[in-house]
């Protein structure tokens, strides 16, 4: 797998307004880009790093998931497993890029 996917096959992003492991991304542009949450420990698939798998408390109490650091969402126009219709987007003051199992961003 070229980039990283959650534990339903759909593509997560990183989100360059985040400053480090804290999420700056609430309110109505979160529907469209839904936080990655967890109610434990997050658990690596293939291609991922579990040294890079980490989590970061939310405004809200949920537990969002991060990736070498950044938070990460998904993104509703991915409507199955494999897409990446939010790669290299630019969207809410920001660009999103899907992150490699490196926890490099997927690019253009």
């Amino acid at each position: 797998r070229p980039v990283l996917v959650d534990s339903q096959g759909f593509t997560v992003y990183d989100f360059h307004k985040d400053k480090g492991a804290v999420s700056s991304f609430y309110g109505a542009c979160a529907e469209a880009w839904p936080p990655l949450t967890t109610e434990g420990a997050p658990q690596t698939g293939e291609g991922a790093m579990s040294s890079k798998l980490g989590t970061t408390k939310r405004k809200d109490g949920t537990t969002q998931v991060t990736y070498a650091g950044h938070p990460l969402y998904t993104f509703v126009e991915d409507r199955k497993p494999g897409e990446a219709n939010g790669n290299d987007v630019s969207a809410f003051g920001g660009q999103w890029y899907a992150l490699k199992g490196n926890g490099e961003e997927a690019g253009d």
